[in-house]
């Protein structure tokens, strides 16, 4: 078994992926900042060496890539590195000394799309900040690992959904309170015809991809890999389907985009915006098949779960029937 350094193992990917490492007989290190707590117990976050790090203040100084290859990994999942500064300083550290880097990425090195759903050869077209430190980490990486031999693997997230997060609604943006609006029978403004799309996956399934990523080395050295559930909702099924969970007829109205933008929340209009515009809609035919990927959970499954951790957590509304 592997000695395995997760760096920011204690955020929402990572409360399913380290139990499920320790549980596979791997040697687990935790690196975080030491504030997040797990969002589910297991008696493996006992089980664990949990290293605390502020990857922000030791990147300043230079000093978190080495801090990371003096853990002397044999695998290092990077869940947080945002930008290729961040990750270059790991990376840099790490060549010749481990067996295997996983880069989390995003879904959201896409922008827009020319065909759905998306595949991972589709050339990258980020639209903001996040998205484009994302797609040059990727490039770097897949460049290194052709041309130095660099063990990088990437694989890229969609909207991630589990007990402690709240789903991307059916207006694309976290506020608990559109669940709520449904759960009373209120009417939901959508855009358009509501025929843009999401796509989320249950935290668990990215953990399973991480796993299988470890697993298949040699099919995931310098490669990347969409991690998302079998397929993408659009708002308007999303929309309904809620409705019915809480014994409602389905009741949404329909504007054109801009003055449905205008009439949400002002705290949560730029995040439906970026999720609108987007429409996300990705391909998980290469995990299948060189990975062995099946995602437990649908969208509507992993979202349901979600809404009723929500639920028991009064976050949302009980429905009334």
């Amino acid at each position: 078994m592997s000695r395995i350094v997760v760096i920011g193992g204690s955020g929402h990917v990572g409360t399913y992926l380290v139990p499920m490492l320790v549980e596979l007989g791997h040697q687990v290190v935790n690196v975080s900042r030491g504030s997040a707590k797990p969002y589910r117990p297991h008696y493996a976050w006992s089980a664990i060496e949990n290293v605390s790090l502020d990857r922000v203040k030791e990147e300043e100084k230079g000093t978190f890539g080495q801090k990371i290859a003096d853990l002397n990994a044999d695998i290092v999942i990077d869940m947080i590195a945002f930008d290729l500064n961040s990750t270059r300083q790991v990376v840099d550290a790490l060549k010749g000394k481990i067996e295997h880097y996983l880069f989390c990425s995003s879904i959201w090195v896409y922008g827009r799309y020319v065909s759905v759903p998306s595949l991972e050869t589709d050339p990258v077209n980020p639209i903001d900040t996040y998205g484009q430190g994302k797609a040059d980490s990727e490039a770097w990486l897949m460049r290194e690992a052709r041309l130095s031999g660099f063990p990088a693997t990437c694989f890229r997230p969609g909207h991630i959904v589990g007990e402690g997060w709240v789903p991307t609604t059916p207006q694309g943006n976290s506020n608990p309170e559109v669940y709520s609006r449904i759960a009373r029978g209120e009417t939901l403004s959508l855009p358009n015809l509501g025929s843009e799309t999401v796509h989320h996956v249950h935290a668990v399934d990215v953990a399973q991809l991480i796993i299988k990523v470890i697993e298949n080395r040699s099919s995931s050295v310098g490669e990347i890999f969409n991690a998302v559930s079998g397929q993408a909702i659009t708002l308007r099924g999303y929309a309904e389907a809620v409705f019915r969970w809480f014994g409602k007829e389905p009741s949404l109205k329909f504007q054109p985009f801009d003055e449905w933008l205008a009439g949400l929340e002002p705290e949560f209009a730029e995040n439906s915006r970026g999720h609108v515009v987007r429409s996300s809609s990705h391909s998980i035919e290469k995990a299948r098949v060189r990975l062995g990927y099946q995602p437990r959970y649908s969208s509507l499954e992993a979202i349901h779960e979600s809404v009723q951790a929500l639920i028991s957590q009064g976050q949302v509304e009980s429905p009334s029937h």
